[in-house]
């Protein structure tokens, strides 16, 4: 089952922790372990402005460091890597976002850790591949994947997504990878190596605008948020009374529909607006009369006027509205991180020993000593030696005992 599952994250920022999360949500022990050289996961230090968080959990740290035990372990050292080595036997998934090589330094590449544990799967997560040493950050990975050159207003520059999408991506293809390998472990009994690159999680997240171009080639440009296969699509308009809305229309009855909404039946049989295609053709024109019908509306009597006949349209929210959304709230975890849908997560419910609820994200090295007793079996003594030496960092008691450590 998921909950007997132990998990060792040797990452950091958003990509792997996320991974990391997703089993912990699952009901896995997820172990965290974090460079004391650095203080841990460099997101414990990104705060915004005007946040000033009474720990070391920033918000940032906060989205994807659920239900997890933090480690500081300084993988430099011999006596470091042989801690590792004590968790990666008895581990099932190992997590990791280094660049290629530095794992190998550190002995905590896939080869020298699978050979310790056959059955391990080891899930890397690196920027252009497991045979290209430079680093990887969703920023860079989105210009030169195609997705800046896309995104943003005609007349505007190339825009970076509000969202590290391709971090988000890559941890999906990994989530997927690895269960497939824990599946692909029941019949063989071995695990494997994992590699995602974000590159290649970006480019197979293009999809349709991949194939426009592949298929049709078709060079895609900045549209805002129009589509450029289907219209009315993606393109918001303001209504008299209200704030914006934005519209989703496929398929013709839906056009019909919309136009009968709008007193606008009569465009509906012209022939610049019958069809798909030739809305497409004539998208300016089309815009031009759906905005003025558009902006005589009430925001919110107009929208379920849509939903009473199935044309898919939606209010352009900002988050407090977003958050208010009943449907929304199952998914917050203490009014702070959002995790996975309700619907995953009863896997874990319905798994032996797993936890009720989430451990809240961990402050760094809180359960550094717990974690030695417990799944590397050190005794006190050798937790004292391993301080000393700077190994590891444990944090005082007090605050170990605030986070269940």
């Amino acid at each position: 089952m998921l909950s007997d599952l132990l998990v060792v994250e040797l990452a950091s920022v958003l990509a792997g922790p996320s991974v990391g999360q997703f089993f912990a949500e699952l009901g896995s022990t997820v172990i965290k372990v974090e460079n004391p050289r650095t203080g841990g996961d460099v997101t414990r230090q990104w705060t915004l402005p005007d946040e000033n968080p009474p720990d070391d959990r920033s918000a940032y740290f906060c989205c994807c460091n659920y239900g997890k035990q933090s480690l500081a372990l300084d993988l430099s050292d011999s006596a470091g890597q042989e801690v590792l080595h004590a968790l990666v036997a008895k581990a099932d998934i190992v997590i990791a976002s280094y660049r290629p090589g530095t794992a190998k330094k550190l002995k905590a590449d896939a080869a020298t850790l699978c050979a310790l544990n056959p059955g391990l799967l080891y899930g890397h997560i690196t920027g252009y591949g497991p045979d290209n040493p430079r680093a990887g950050y969703d920023a860079i990975i989105q210009a030169e994947s195609g997705f800046m050159a896309m995104n943003g207003a005609p007349d505007g520059p190339p825009t970076k997504l509000p969202v590290a999408l391709m971090d988000v991506l890559a941890a999906h293809q990994l989530k997927q990878a690895l269960l497939v390998g824990l599946l692909q472990r029941t019949e063989t009994g071995r695990g494997g190596y994992f590699p995602v690159s974000l590159m290649q999680a970006a480019v197979s997240g293009l999809a349709n605008q991949a194939t426009n171009y592949l298929v049709a080639g078709h060079v895609p440009e900045r549209m805002g948020s129009a589509h450029p296969n289907i219209a009315p699509y993606g393109t918001t308009y303001a209504t008299g009374e209200g704030g914006d809305v934005i519209l989703a229309v496929g398929t013709d009855r839906q056009f019909a529909a919309l136009c009968e909404v709008l007193n606008l039946s009569h465009i509906a049989s012209d022939s610049r607006f019958a069809t798909n295609a030739a809305r497409v053709q004539n998208r300016d024109a089309l815009d031009e009369v759906l905005r003025a019908a558009i902006g005589e509306k009430k925001r919110e009597p107009f929208l379920e006027a849509l939903r009473q006949r199935n044309v898919p349209a939606g209010a352009v929210r900002t988050l407090p509205e977003v958050f208010a959304d009943a449907h929304v709230a199952p998914m917050v975890h203490d009014s702070a991180g959002v995790g996975h849908p309700p619907g995953l997560r009863q896997f874990a419910s319905a798994s032996p020993g797993a936890r009720a609820e989430l451990r809240p994200p961990p402050r760094y090295g809180a359960d550094t000593a717990a974690v030695l007793r417990t799944h590397a079996g050190f005794d006190d003594e050798r937790i004292r030696r391993l301080r000393e030496a700077g190994v590891v960092q444990v944090a005082d008691s007090k605050r170990e005992r605030d986070d269940g450590g």
